[in-house]
């Protein structure tokens, strides 16, 4: 019975390791995403500006 419950707690426990190291990936993935997303608006932002006309001209 004890080995039962300890198996099930060594199951348990590694459930949630695995868990844990997934989130953690797809946390550090989104900010990774997050941050070439923004360089990239950025990039096309500041692009866009210098090749724009102004109206008129």
């Amino acid at each position: 019975m004890l080995l039962k419950i300890l198996g099930i707690m060594v199951v348990i426990w590694l459930a949630l390791a695995v868990l844990g190291a997934v989130f953690e990936f797809l946390g550090t993935a989104l900010v990774i995403g997050a941050v070439v997303v923004v360089g990239m608006v950025t990039y096309s932002a500041v692009k866009a500006g210098r090749s724009r006309r102004s109206i008129g001209r």
